[in-house]
């Protein structure tokens, strides 16, 4: 589907059209009834269960999965090797074809799915580099030894959402399908999870986010990356037509920068954060990140939803 299809699709991109990022919300807004109350969706609008259609404005139903692609920052590259599911809903927000994206009623709207740094650990952390001969320096480099004894030297990368009402995740349907412009955009974090690292350990922040522009067409990014190219896909339908598939859909980015990593090593971050950010580059300017998600979109309008409740 080309720009000429965009036209002839633009009207019905209110009811019918998401893109694969539809996780990408804005994680502040909490829906406040109880989901256990609400009726659930039957046959093929099921897989709507999680779609906010109660919440004031929601007039799309989305539920997508990203099934390959990578994240690259700096100097690491994460492949998408585990499916991660997207779902939530969409509210116009005055402007032609640009949706606010909510959240899904259990908070999943972005699976909390755990992808492989490759080489873990080893490639992030050198014991030896935790220099100094005071308590903590001691401590931790101890206790960096008896991680890496204990083999437990796997790090895994969990991309959380980070939208809010002053920052939120934004979808134009009229880019998405015309492979053109700025789809998504989407504000995230990345949580590296090890031992070693702690539960803190974060590329980005609310505050300060990793900002993703999601196209389905080519971009523009800063020397030294070359444009890449996204696509919006193939165009089916389920429900008796009222589910629109979009299949075999990309949106790339290869612009963004990313900040440094902070809380790495819990208390003492002030000791790993510095050796995280030499190992990944970080900071890292535009130009020297890709993202790459790859997978189908399933798309409703919400009234459809509620109608087969």
């Amino acid at each position: 589907m080309r720009k000429d299809g965009s036209r002839r699709l633009a009207g019905t991109a209110r009811r019918s059209i998401i893109g694969l990022t539809v996780g990408v919300v804005m994680a502040g807004v909490l829906l406040t009834s109880a989901t256990s109350a609400l009726a659930t969706p039957k046959g093929a609008f099921a897989q709507f269960a999680q779609c906010p259609t109660k919440f004031p404005g929601v007039e799309l139903c989305t539920f997508g999965q990203v099934t390959s692609g990578e994240v690259a920052i700096g100097k690491t590259s994460v492949p998408i090797s585990k499916t991660l599911t997207i779902q939530g809903g969409g509210v116009p927000t005055g402007t032609e074809e640009l949706f606010a994206l909510v959240p899904a009623l259990n908070g999943e709207s972005l699976s909390k799915t755990e992808l492989n740094v490759p080489g873990g650990l080893l490639d992030l952390v050198n014991c030896k580099e935790i220099k100094g001969n005071g308590f903590f320096e001691i401590a931790e480099r101890l206790t960096c030894e008896a991680i890496f004894e204990n083999k437990t030297t796997g790090v895994g990368a969990t991309t959380e959402l980070v939208a809010n009402t002053h920052n939120p995740a934004l979808l134009d349907t009229q880019n998405l399908i015309g492979e053109e412009g700025t789809a998504v955009t989407l504000p995230v974090r990345v949580h590296l999870s090890n031992p070693l690292l702690g539960s803190t350990c974060y590329i980005g922040s609310e505050a300060s986010p990793i900002e993703l522009h999601l196209t389905t067409g080519t971009t523009s990014p800063p020397a030294p990356n070359k444009p890449i190219s996204g696509k919006a896909g193939t165009f089916s339908s389920e429900g008796e037509g009222a589910i629109l598939v979009l299949g075999e859909a990309s949106l790339v980015d290869n612009s963004f920068s990313v900040p440094v990593a902070e809380g790495c090593g819990g208390f003492f971050s002030f000791l790993i954060d510095p050796i995280v950010d030499a190992k990944l580059g970080l900071p890292s300017a535009a130009g020297h990140n890709t993202a790459i998600l790859n997978g189908p979109e399933k798309v409703t309008a919400a009234s459809e939803v509620v109608a087969h409740e």
